[in-house]
């Protein structure tokens, strides 16, 4: 089958692999019909060289029709369509039985000290190919996959993979509703939906984000939009009688702008050779986080800070005398997908499309075009917001 291997840093190539196989009773495999680049796939694209293997198979958010079954498997049988969860988890662990799917005890990957298995995620999470790929082996597959209904299309559906879900959590992290206000840092995907479910929720949203198409794009969902700059802290501090919001969502993560000398350090972590490179990430800190100051300054005192964005430093500063002066709550982390399907399904399934599901995507490629695809997303040209790659089209550029 034809699959997106990570080869090198900002290297990404659609090689031949073998077809996944029947491996456990509990997995499943899937003919993937959509899958999309995330934002977390640039960290392996940008930052994370020194835990990937050239030949990795990559991607995180697929869905599509089941093929075949262990002889474990119960919940989906072959020809059934599903949507598959990032996080690979067992369902009947002590974490998983509390919601912590992130944190599943059965995938946990010790060696590293991580918590669950991710798809396509470097040694990190396991090693496990990823979705960017025709076929797909799915571990825990009753448990994991989410079955939906053929009718609708697979955008409808394609984001309960991990974006939405993740900007859901951040916004239930947040504990913002009803006549309360939220600032969300960075309206990338993530960015963009957690938004877009604060104000479902009856919050007032503002936005934050240096690139006009993001802006727009929010704005068609009834947030207050504006770039990062000291006018539009102030504007929102004005808004809220000089307390700042009740909430910030930081949807950036690692590699926000405005700190050259992270910036440099990640660059360093990326052309190390892997073990010094692995060494240096587990040791200091790497991260760029200016979003994540900017969210601490900005918040109410009281307030919350949620951490939707990813960061991989092990040692990155933080203000905590600030924080601490501020009395905030900070809360973040993987998101425990299967947590928050059954909020989400009625919502995508809604006609009305109250969370703007079907205007998200800005490109849709055929799976061989994945090399020039993170390419556009990770220099954010062409108005490029999300990506979703077809396995089941053809390059029309050969």
């Amino acid at each position: 089958m034809k699959a997106v291997t990570w080869q090198g840093k900002r290297t990404v190539s659609v090689e031949e692999v073998p077809d996944p196989q029947i491996v456990e009773h509990t997995d499943a495999v899937v003919r993937v019909t959509s899958t999309a680049i995330c934002g977390s796939d640039l960290h392996l694209y940008e930052v994370l060289s020194p835990y990937m293997t050239p030949g990795d198979v990559v991607g995180h958010e697929p869905m599509g029709i089941v093929e075949e079954v262990g002889a474990g498997v119960t919940h989906v049988v072959p020809g059934d369509r599903v949507v598959v969860p990032f996080n690979i988890a067992c369902g009947h662990c002590w974490m998983c039985r509390r919601g912590l799917q992130s944190q599943c005890e059965t995938t946990q990957v010790t060696e590293s000290g991580c918590g669950a298995a991710l798809l396509g995620y470097s040694k990190l999470y396991g090693q496990v190919p990823g979705g960017q790929a025709e076929y797909l082996r799915v571990p825990h597959a009753d448990h994991g996959l989410i079955k939906i209904g053929h009718q609708l299309p697979d955008e409808r559906y394609l984001f309960l993979s991990d974006i939405l879900p993740t900007a859901w959590q951040a916004v239930q992290h947040a504990g913002v509703g009803e006549g309360q206000s939220v600032a969300v840092v960075g309206l990338g995907p993530v960015g963009q939906f957690a938004a877009r479910i604060a104000r479902h929720l009856g919050a007032r949203v503002y936005g934050i984000e240096p690139l006009r198409e993001r802006r727009d794009m929010a704005a068609r969902h009834g947030v207050e939009v504006m770039a990062p700059d000291d006018e539009a802290l102030a504007t929102i501090r004005e808004a809220t009688e000089g307390r700042g919001p009740d909430a910030v969502v930081d949807a950036v993560g690692m590699e926000a702008h405005g700190n050259p000398v992270a910036a440099g350090a990640q660059h360093v972590v990326g052309i190390l050779p892997d073990v010094l490179g692995r060494k240096l990430m587990s040791t200091v800190g790497s991260d760029r986080l200016s979003a994540l100051h900017t969210s601490i300054d900005l918040v109410r005192r009281g307030g919350t800070v949620s951490l939707s964005g990813v960061y991989g430093g092990a040692a990155s500063p933080m203000p905590l005398l600030r924080m601490f002066d501020k009395q905030l709550t900070l809360r973040m982390g993987q998101c425990n997908v299967r947590s928050w399907t059954d909020d989400l399904l009625p919502l995508v399934e809604d006609p009305a499309d109250p969370l703007g599901v079907q205007d998200l995507v800005t490109h849709r490629l055929p799976l061989e075009q994945a090399p020039a695809a993170y390419e556009m997303f990770q220099k954010k040209t062409d108005g490029c917001i999300k990506v979703v790659l077809d396995p089941t089209a053809t390059d029309r550029a050969n």
